[in-house]
């Protein structure tokens, strides 16, 4: 039987393997990164309860860090379930999971803070959520 602290281990573990991987396909992206050039600013992208600062740099995502306090923040947040993550990050996602604003209309995702540098920037950051998304 796995106990609840083995769960917490492995679903942090899954957490920010995720989260490294989807920084890795963001920073070998050219053409996303070509995009975002002038966009330098910090967010917060939530997975279930574990929030992380991704800071941006020239398109590029500078840093990952796991917010520790509540004095950390970003301009803006996006968060959602881990479950509901992977399946917008399939080949091809269910109805509903393909595109950030079809989540937020079924209220998959939660949107707070400025939303202003996401909405003048929003391809990018709808390309850069999605880069996890399945290939194969």
């Amino acid at each position: 039987k796995f106990s609840i602290f083995k769960t917490l281990v492995l679903f942090y573990l899954l957490s920010m393997k995720v989260i490294e991987n989807l920084k890795n396909k963001v920073n070998k992206n050219t053409n996303l990164i070509k995009r975002g050039r002038w966009i330098n600013l910090s967010f917060i992208f939530g997975v279930n309860e574990k929030e992380f600062i991704f800071k941006i740099v020239d398109g590029k995502i500078n840093s990952i860090s796991q917010k520790k306090v509540d004095t950390e923040f970003g301009i803006f947040k996006i968060s959602s379930s881990l479950e509901n993550w992977e399946k917008h990050w399939l080949k091809i996602p269910p109805r509903d999971f393909h595109d950030l604003f079809a989540m937020l209309s079924k209220k998959l995702i939660k949107l707070d803070g400025d939303l202003k540098p996401l909405m003048q920037n929003l391809q990018y950051f709808k390309d850069l959520i999605a880069s996890n998304r399945a290939k194969k």
